[in-house]
């Protein structure tokens, strides 16, 4: 009975002693941890490159405010790493789409970053009612030929939408006389740009005295210009295969009204919701079409989408 007492008391004392050892291991591992989480995130001071441009138009970063205002723009970018990273893949699907409408106008390829700063490259509404990618307003939109309505709202058509960007940027240019000001006007308008430059007989974007939003503006384009085109550069880490892209699609032309699209999307074989996605500029689950105008819409080819209806 002795020798069982002994036995047992060893037992305990071994597994006090076992207990301890691996407490302090994890606390070593714990210790190491917390460094390493330290060593591994670091927050960085960024060096402004030497020279940086919007369409070809250099900053005059040897101006004190220049240079400090493009500073703010590239830390916010850099260390908002989620947005960073969303910006990366929604360009890989966005970008091919808007690219060629930019080149065919004769309208430099740095407007796509306009996009992105606009709407995070979404199909975003504003307070002031501008919407889609190019967040256009409503009364700019009918004036460029855009369909405007509760039935069809031709602003969410990436790209008609895009087209009406570049004849407003390219007008904006010819009025303005540069792609900095014609992009700032983008924001501000041309009228307002203009009254700005003339009152204080300036005649570049960056001599102008300008509001909150409109003087960041240029800024924001040339640091996520700056962050998209130099990814390991601003430490976004990613593999192609992490990046969003298109799905293939066919336009079928439509010239009369369309009573469901709910049937029309099962005759498609896919669902609504997946109609919807690809034609987001369709505002309601009908077509009037009184006016027998052709659409375009955009079905999915086989084999992208599990969802069947």
């Amino acid at each position: 009975m002795k020798l069982i007492k002994k036995v047992l008391v060893l037992m305990g004392l071994l597994s006090l002693t076992v207990l301890f050892i691996f407490a302090q291991q994890n606390a070593k591992t714990d210790e190491n941890f917390e460094k390493q989480l330290i060593n591994d995130y670091n927050v960085y001071a960024l060096q402004i490159p030497e020279n940086l441009d919007f369409a070809g138009e250099p900053l005059p970063l040897k101006d004190p405010d220049i240079y400090e205002r493009m500073d703010r723009e590239l830390l916010v970018n850099t260390y908002w790493q989620s947005n960073g990273l969303l910006m990366f893949k929604r360009a890989k699907k966005y970008f091919p789409i808007i690219e060629p409408i930019l080149a065919k106008h004769g309208v430099p390829d740095d407007f796509k970053y306009l996009a992105v700063i606009e709407s995070g490259l979404t199909n975003a509404v504003s307070p002031a009612g501008a919407r889609g990618v190019w967040q256009i307003m409503p009364a700019t939109a009918r004036e460029y030929g855009l369909e405007v309505n509760d039935n069809v709202d031709e602003r969410y058509n990436l790209e008609m939408s895009t087209e009406v960007a570049c004849d407003y940027l390219k007008k904006s240019k010819e009025k303005l006389g540069s792609w900095t000001l014609a992009a700032a006007a983008y924001n501000a308008g041309m009228s307002g740009i203009s009254r700005r430059l003339e009152e204080q007989n300036v005649t570049d974007y960056y001599d102008l005295l300008l509001g909150e939003e409109t003087g960041r503006y240029m800024f924001r384009i040339v640091a996520l210009k700056e962050i998209l085109t130099n990814a390991d550069k601003y430490g976004f880490n990613f593999r192609d295969k992490d990046l969003y892209t298109n799905v293939p699609t066919y336009k079928v032309a439509v010239d009369t009204a369309v009573s469901d699209f709910t049937a029309f999307a099962e005759s498609f074989k896919i669902n609504y919701k997946i109609l919807k996605i690809h034609n987001p500029w369709l505002r309601e689950p009908h077509l009037n079409n009184k006016s027998r105008k052709n659409y375009f819409i955009e079905i999915p080819q086989d084999g992208y989408y599990s969802s069947k209806p």
